[in-house]
């Protein structure tokens, strides 16, 4: 059953930055755009690219390999090379702690 767990602090991730986090074996990359936290898997479905060291735009971050995009909020795929989103993972805050639901 999922459950949320302790990942980072709200002054780890500034707005506009992004950060990878390993839960149970999963590297999952968090961004904070303007204030709101998201979380997605950290592979890029085209060939394993860090999206957490993409560019982020908005709510959409470039993987750094090989340009495929794909928007942080739901996971979904926007443009490629990669042909399928990633997983998306909820986030809440606790404090000043960061938890995301795995």
């Amino acid at each position: 059953m999922p459950e949320f767990v302790k990942v980072a602090r709200t002054d780890d991730i500034p707005a506009g930055q992004a950060r990878m986090v390993e839960v149970n074996g999963k590297e999952i990359a968090l961004f904070n755009v303007g204030g709101s936290l998201h979380a997605i898997d950290n592979t890029c479905t085209h060939v394993g690219g860090p999206l957490c060291e993409g560019e982020i735009e908005g709510v959409e971050v470039t993987c750094p390999w090989h340009g495929a995009v794909f928007d942080v909020t739901t996971g979904q795929v926007l443009g490629p090379p990669a042909g399928q989103g990633v997983s998306r993972y909820n986030v809440r805050v606790d404090g000043l702690d960061i938890e995301v639901e795995v």
